[in-house]
């Protein structure tokens, strides 16, 4: 499964683009009198003034975040992820998948995807896990832990199985969302996300770089665009949420499929390795630089 990425290699980033900031000034600036060594060794680069923050009133935006999805018995709402693709002819192609998410604490996952692309269907109820590719009627079951987060850490341990929103499940998703990170900043307010006023924030640690918009009242997570660091061609993702119920009655069917059940069999396994950098916060051990704490 291809997930949301984010724009890699924070620090690169950041340097980067104060570079190119920089040089383009210069280029549009007429020429300056020759400087001293002295006056030169005294004015250090924009860039080097750049200093890696994890900004108070970011990392509380993800908290109440983390705290809204946390407290909820059980949830259901619809991802519509759009993914970068290299195509032969250089400029990358957007596939747009959709996923449809039901849960309920601590141990009861469906996950249906209709495509675009190829139809699957994900059940977890606690004992086993079953991926379900309902076109070619085929299904491979496992057993499995017995909470949400070890059930989808062992599904991408054991089968790449990934899913972008993975981190919003977990019992403690503050704790996913702060794992390794060096970078945390509020970027501004948007209106014109979900319908709904947002809050907007980027977020890195090590491995990827991310943008999050969370509703200002709802507190609830309304997109995310992400690239990760070991992607060589830096593709975007990003993972629209909508249709967001919380706490609702769920059918106490609603966590298996005898059609899934009654398919052909085949593996619990991965058909293809997983894009690189792709994985979920809160399996990856980012090894978090030291920024200096937002005044």
């Amino acid at each position: 499964m291809r997930p949301v990425r984010c724009i890699a290699g924070t620090s690169m980033l950041v340097v980067g683009l104060a570079f190119a900031l920089s040089a383009g000034a210069q280029s549009a600036a007429p020429a300056k009198p020759a400087v001293s060594k002295a006056a030169k060794a005294a004015k250090k680069p924009a860039a080097s003034e750049f200093k890696l923050v994890l900004e108070p009133r970011a990392m509380d935006l993800l908290k109440a975040m983390s705290a809204k999805l946390a407290s909820a018995k059980s949830m259901s709402f619809t991802a519509t992820v759009g993914y970068e693709y290299p195509s032969k002819l250089g400029p990358p192609i957007v596939y747009t998948t959709r996923y449809d998410v039901t849960m309920q604490r601590p141990d009861k996952l469906r996950i249906v995807m209709p495509g675009d692309g190829p139809a699957s269907e994900f059940y977890y109820d606690g004992k086993q896990m079953m991926a379900y590719a309902p076109v070619e009627n085929l299904v491979a079951v496992v057993d499995a832990p017995p909470t949400i987060d070890a059930a989808l850490a062992a599904a991408y341990k054991s089968a790449a199985l990934f899913y972008p929103f993975t981190d919003l499940l977990a019992a403690d998703p503050y704790a996913a969302l702060t794992n390794g990170a060096i970078l945390a900043f509020v970027i501004g307010p948007s209106t014109v996300v979900g319908g709904t006023k947002t809050d907007m924030l980027a977020w890195a640690n090590n491995d990827v770089f991310l943008q999050i918009w969370i509703g200002a009242d709802d507190k609830l997570p309304r997109r995310v665009r992400a690239t990760f660091r070991e992607d060589p061609l830096r593709l975007r993702h990003e993972m629209e949420l909508s249709n967001w119920q919380l706490d609702g009655t769920i059918a106490p069917d609603a966590f298996t499929s005898t059609k899934a059940q009654a398919a052909g069999r085949m593996a619990f396994a991965a058909p293809a390795p997983p894009p690189k950098g792709v994985k979920p916060l809160a399996i990856g051990k980012s090894t978090p630089a030291k920024p200096a704490k937002a005044n």
